[in-house]
């Protein structure tokens, strides 16, 4: 029986054997079986992997940018305008994601660098950048030759202008791009001239540069062209002081304190302030005193919603729209059509205020719509801008030191406007 269980295990063993042997493939059939897709992957791959490069990203693939903002994005000023450009990508473009960097200053920041704060947004897939204030152009385009892959947008600057004082200055990956303000300062200035009653205005001015000198200009030309066509006024009345603080915003020990200036100006007898700063102080100050009981109306800056902070006394406010240009630059990088230009791109003048055409734009105020006289004499003078009629830099202008700037019967150049050297002949304050 031993013997008979035996066998059998043998025999089973054996089939056993048999079978495995048979269920293994056979070196020969194997092997073309296994180079075969391995011959074959990389030529199906290919074609896929070169799509995106020519075609515009499909719906979830990310194109992420970059914003270095000056101030916090929520300040109800210039930081918030730029950060609200960016988000108007991200509404615009599937697949779009903001990297924003707020507050890059001394004050809030000064460890921080805007060549580090590039390389981190470009190691996190940046392929384009924007660079928000002309306190960043000198190190923006330092950032931009380091990175030649990388399309950036300075803001404000001017190194990218074939008329420019730093023309060449720009690496070839960088652009400028900046909305014409000057005529939105100008209706500001022409709404200041309706509303004053002491013929005193001020201007709460930042640091002096060209920029600044020539919005600060613009407000006033505005000012006194409604002053003497609107009111029949003596131009040589019009009292139209700059004070300016030092920086884009208050930094303690650092700048004038834009509270304590806004204070001084009404205590002297200004009734209208204008605001060229990046915060609210000229409206924030001025409602409070209106509270009081006091004459005073304010003209904010930089961020269409700014008449929020104190309706009653806002004359209006002029305001950047980025969320156009800054759309146009990113589709151009996706398209790959972006190339390096000069951009100071002027309002769209059949509505300022159409957010998707418009860099630039004016909002009446609650306090110059309550006034019928002023609110014609500001239409009448928008309308004579976007016709063309009304030149806001028209002849003749002189310089702060008596100097002819604009002779009578000429408009101002670009560059002249640009790079005006002075504040201008009738206004009070300084010009370096």
């Amino acid at each position: 029986m031993f013997r008979k269980r035996m066998a059998l295990a043998l025999l089973l063993a054996a089939m056993a054997a048999l079978l495995l042997a048979a269920c293994q493939p056979a070196p020969p059939a194997e092997q073309p079986a296994a180079e075969e897709p391995a011959a074959e992957e990389p030529a199906a791959e290919e074609p896929a992997a070169e799509e995106p490069a020519a075609e515009e990203p499909a719906d979830d693939e990310e194109f992420v940018f970059g914003v270095i903002l000056v101030g916090p994005r929520n300040d109800r000023g210039y930081s918030q305008a730029h950060y609200e450009g960016g988000l108007y990508i991200e509404e615009n473009i599937p697949g779009a994601r903001m990297i924003a960097f707020e507050s890059l200053n001394p004050a809030d920041k000064p460890e921080a660098t805007i060549e580090g704060v590039v390389d981190d947004m470009v190691a996190q897939g940046a392929r384009l950048i924007f660079s928000t204030s002309d306190e960043f152009e000198e190190d923006t385009n330092t950032a931009a030759r380091k990175h030649p892959d990388v399309a950036f947008v300075m803001t404000s600057g001017d190194d990218a202008w074939e008329e420019g004082q730093d023309a060449g200055e720009a690496p070839p990956n960088l652009t400028n791009v900046f909305g014409r303000m000057e005529e939105m300062k100008a209706i500001g200035g022409c709404a200041a001239a309706m509303a004053t009653e002491t013929g005193r205005i001020g201007y709460l001015g930042p640091l002096i540069n060209h920029e600044t000198r020539r919005l600060a200009n613009s407000a006033y030309l505005g000012a006194r062209y409604c002053w003497e066509n609107f009111r029949g006024e003596d131009p040589a009345d019009l009292y139209f002081e700059v004070v300016w603080i030092g920086f884009w915003f208050n930094i303690p020990g650092v700048t004038l304190d834009p509270t304590q200036v806004v204070t001084q100006f009404i205590d002297s007898g200004i009734d209208v302030i204008l605001s060229g700063i990046d915060t609210t102080e000229a409206i924030d100050v001025s409602g409070q005193r209106a509270a009081q009981g006091e004459r005073v109306f304010a003209i904010p800056y930089d961020y269409v919603g700014a008449c929020d902070n104190a309706p009653d006394i806002c004359l209006g406010v002029p305001y950047f729209n980025w969320g156009p240009d800054y759309l146009e630059e990113a589709q151009a990088v996706i398209d790959g059509t972006w190339t390096q230009r000069f951009e100071w791109n002027e309002a769209y003048w059949e509505d300022i205020n159409d957010h998707d055409r418009s860099p630039v734009g004016w909002i009446h105020g609650p306090a110059l719509e309550a006034n019928e006289e002023w609110l014609a004499a500001v239409e009448e003078y928008i309308a004579g801008l976007g016709s063309g009629e009304i030149e806001v830099w028209a002849g003749p202008i002189n310089l702060q030191d008596g100097t002819e700037y604009v002779p009578a019967g000429e408009v101002a150049t670009d560059p002249q406007i640009w790079y005006a050297p002075q504040i201008l002949e009738g206004m009070t304050g300084a010009s370096e």
